[in-house]
């Protein structure tokens, strides 16, 4: 993974059509304005891409999918591996690999918090199972298990192709202990980034909020200490909106980023794979009416 103080990782969320059949060309339109407008580095199947709820069958279409259109745009393509079977993740991976794909994000079996032995394992049957492949873990609470620095030291000494964590952190104590780990290249989202950046720490941003708008995500994501404080008025704002739109009719990450995206793509479908709820047409103009001034996107 290429990697520089400003560098931005975005998702690519996943359109469904009315009988939940994978929308490709709205798909590959997605990416392709991911590459020009915002940035290179996109993933897909995170929490945010339904990682979680797609079919062996629906990974390797999408996949292969993306693996097409990554090359068309020069994308630097990563795959998220998200399930409750660990030899599921290593089918995944070796698909990906098989697609050319070399780099992959983790995601902790979730059922169950895994302790300390079964940590350890899972990063041997994955990082070490993969050594021509990089890694970049998803620390996230829906695993049931943070990860913390020093568990991230030990297992960094271990596998050296473990080389990025991705967190929604933004306690200042925690991210000071995370950014200890030198060798690790951490991307947060934009609450987490601005504390880290106001700190002069060198991170990333898991741009989440701010993609609303991809010429203010990119000045968020490279200005100064300053004026990204002045931002985080908006981020919160826009932040707010979400919630008190979807007000608990729907709860998953993939319906606020479609929300997200819808702002680029007004026909971009919402739903999201069953039993899960998305959002309603209704609500993507409701949110686009929300946004602070500044942050609707040119037509």
């Amino acid at each position: 993974m290429t990697f520089k103080p400003s560098s931005i990782l975005a998702t690519a969320v996943i359109p469904w059509d009315e009988k939940f059949i994978f929308d490709e060309s709205r798909f590959t339109n997605q990416v392709a304005r991911l590459a020009s407008g915002l940035t290179r580095h996109v993933y897909i199947f995170g929490t945010a891409g339904e990682g979680y709820a797609v079919t062996d069958q629906q990974f390797q279409r999408i996949a292969s999918c993306f693996a097409r259109c990554a090359a068309a745009n020069q994308v630097r393509p990563m795959i998220g591996v998200i399930s409750l079977s660990l030899g599921t993740i290593i089918e995944r991976i070796e698909f990906g690999r098989a697609l050319g794909i070399k780099e992959f994000q983790l995601s902790l079996p979730c059922w169950g918090a895994l302790n300390d032995t079964e940590v350890d394992r899972f990063f041997a049957e994955t990082c070490g199972r993969f050594a021509d492949c990089h890694f970049l873990h998803y620390n996230n609470s829906r695993s049931k298990r943070m990860l913390t620095a020093p568990e991230y030291l030990r297992l960094a000494d271990r596998h050296p192709n473990l080389v990025a964590v991705k967190t929604g952190v933004s306690d200042p104590a925690i991210l000071s202990e995370l950014l200890k780990v030198r060798r690790l290249r951490f991307y947060f989202t934009e609450f987490g980034y601005a504390a880290a950046r106001a700190n002069g720490a060198e991170c990333g941003l898991l741009i989440s909020l701010s993609s609303a708008n991809s010429e203010m995500g990119i000045k968020f994501a490279t200005c100064a200490t300053a004026e990204r404080e002045a931002m985080l008025a908006d981020i919160k704002n826009i932040l707010a909106s979400l919630h008190q739109i979807a007000g608990g009719r729907y709860h998953m990450d993939g319906g606020y980023d479609k929300l997200l995206w819808s702002v680029h793509d007004p026909d971009f479908p919402l739903r999201m794979l069953p039993p899960y709820s998305g959002p309603e047409p209704e609500d993507a103009a409701a949110f686009r009416r929300s946004l602070p001034a500044g942050w609707l996107p040119p037509a």
